[in-house]
């Protein structure tokens, strides 16, 4: 499956999976590299949401 486009929820539940493979049985050189790219993903999603929010943010002078 295409992450790069997909929904943030199913990005998570895929890193969830991988994570939880790991510790159970080892990922191959292949899962690791996806497990990676989904992570990068996720983290890129984090940081632009927080940009949208900051760029919402307005200061209020005290008076």
């Amino acid at each position: 499956m295409d992450y790069t486009k997909a929904p943030i929820d199913d990005v998570v539940k895929r890193i969830n999976e991988l994570y939880k493979k790991d510790k159970e049985e080892g990922l191959n050189a292949e899962e690791k590299e996806e497990q990676q790219k989904l992570r990068r993903r996720y983290i890129d999603n984090v940081k632009a949401n927080f940009r949208v929010q900051l760029e919402g943010v307005e200061l209020k002078k005290k008076q």
